[in-house]
C-alpha cells in the first residue's frame, strides 16, 4: 500500500492500494468514531460495489445507510444537493456521523459539499472509483455543485477524513471514463513532470495505475500544501481548465471533463504557441500524446458562446481571466488576461 499525506489545515492520508474496498471498514474506523456512515454513490457504481463496501463497513462497527443518486455532471447541481440534504435530515444524520462518497467526480463534489454544510459541517472519506477522481478531485477539498451559469458556482472547501483509492475498481471502468482520467494525467505531466510526460509517452497510464495515482496525488499534495484555498500557486492545477470548464458546459456536459480539460489544454498550448510563450515542440508534443490516448483536441462549440462561459468562470477577477499558460513540457506560467483580450486567445486557441 502507498501512502501520500496531504498537509492541508485538517491533514489526512491518501492510500493506494489493490483490495482497499474490502478494508474500507477497519481503515475509516481508524480515523472515525462515528455512529452512522451513509454511503453516498451513483446508480451506476452502488450495484457494483455498494455491498462489498457495505460488508467492510459492517465489520468496522458502522450503522449503515446509503443514498444514490443520478448519474451524470447534468445531475450535480442544487437539485440533487438538496435531496441529499433532506435524506440527511429525514434520517437524523447528526455532526457526529459520517458520509461516503463512493464513486467519481461528481459524487465526490456533490458529498463534500453536502458534509461541509450539513449541519455546519460533518466529516467525509472519499473512496474513488474513477480514474481522474483517483488522481484529481478526491484530492484538495474542493467540494462543489454546478449552476446553470457554469460549473462548480457552488461550493466551499472541506478536506475529507481520509482517501482511499483501490485501482481494482478501475476494472469496470468504461473506456472513455479511463481516457478521461488520462487528461487530468497528463495535466499533471505538462504541468511539472517531464519524466511522467515521457512515461506516458512510451507506456500507457493502464500498466501501473497505483504509480500513476501516487505520482499525481503527491505533485497536488504539494500545491495544496502551499496554497489550500486556492489564492495563488494552487491556480496552476487549472491548466486547461478555464477554457476546458466553458467546452464542457457549453456542450450541456455531454463533453466529459477529461475530455474538456483535453481539449482546453489543447486551445491555450495553441494560442500560447500563436504568441510565442509555447515552444513548438511541446505544444506537437502536447497534441500527439492527447492524441495518443483518444482525447479531442479541438470543439466545434462557437467562439461567442465559449467566451460568455468563461466570462462567468469563477477563476475571473475584476476585469481579468488568470490562464494557466505552457511554456514547455513540465513548465507553465500563469497570465492575468484582460477580459477584452479573451476572444484572441480563444480564437488563436482554435475557436471559430
Amino acid at each position: 500500500m502507498r501512502t501520500v499525506e496531504i498537509p492541508a489545515s485538517r491533514p489526512y492520508r491518501v492510500l493506494i492500494g489493490r483490495g482497499l474496498l474490502s478494508q474500507a471498514g477497519e481503515l475509516i474506523r481508524a480515523v472515525s468514531d462515528a455512529g452512522t456512515a451513509v454511503i453516498v454513490s451513483g446508480e451506476h457504481v452502488y450495484p457494483l460495489y455498494g455491498s462489498e463496501l457495505e460488508r467492510a463497513l459492517d465489520r468496522g462497527g458502522f450503522r449503515l445507510l446509503h443514498w444514490v443518486h443520478p448519474s451524470g455532471e447534468k445531475h450535480k447541481n442544487l437539485e440533487t444537493y438538496g435531496k441529499l440534504l433532506n435524506y440527511l435530515s429525514e434520517n437524523r444524520i447528526g455532526r457526529g456521523d459520517l458520509l461516503l462518497s463512493l464513486g467519481g467526480g461528481v459524487t465526490g463534489d456533490l458529498t463534500g459539499f453536502a458534509a461541509a454544510t450539513y449541519q455546519r459541517g460533518m466529516d467525509y472519506v472519499q473512496i474513488p472509483t474513477t480514474l481522474l477522481a483517483m488522481v484529481d478531485s478526491s484530492v484538495g477539498g474542493k467540494t462543489a455543485v454546478n449552476l446553470p451559469a457554469g460549473k462548480n458556482l457552488a461550493g466551499c472547501f472541506h478536506q475529507p477524513k481520509t482517501v482511499l483509492c483501490d485501482p481494482n475498481l478501475l476494472s469496470t471502468l468504461p473506456e472513455r471514463e479511463y481516457r478521461s482520467g488520462c487528461a487530468e494525467v497528463i495535466k499533471y505531466a505538462m504541468l511539472c513532470s517531464p519524466s511522467l510526460f515521457r512515461q506516458l509517452q512510451t507506456a500507457s497510464a493502464w500498466e501501473n495505475p497505483e504509480q500513476v495515482i501516487e505520482c499525481c496525488v503527491a505533485i497536488k499534495r504539494d500545491y495544496v500544501g502551499q496554497d489550500e484555498f486556492d489564492v495563488g500557486i494552487r491556480r496552476y492545477l487549472n491548466l486547461g481548465h478555464s477554457f476546458g470548464h466553458a467546452v464542457e458546459a457549453c456542450s450541456g456536459y455531454a463533453c466529459s471533463h477529461g475530455e474538456a480539460i483535453s481539449v482546453g489544454m489543447a486551445m491555450i498550448a495553441r494560442a500560447a504557441a500563436e504568441k510565442g510563450i509555447c515552444t513548438p515542440d511541446a505544444l506537437d508534443a502536447l497534441l500527439a500524446l492527447l492524441e495518443k490516448y483518444k482525447l479531442p483536441t479541438e470543439t466545434d462549440i462557437p467562439l461567442d458562446q465559449l467566451q460568455r462561459a468563461v466570462l462567468s468562470d469563477k477563476k475571473r477577477k475584476d476585469e481579468q481571466i488568470h490562464l494557466v499558460v505552457p511554456e514547455t513540457i513540465g513548465r507553465c506560467r500563469i497570465i492575468p488576461v484582460p477580459v477584452e483580450e479573451l476572444r484572441d486567445w480563444l480564437r488563436l486557441g482554435g475557436a471559430r
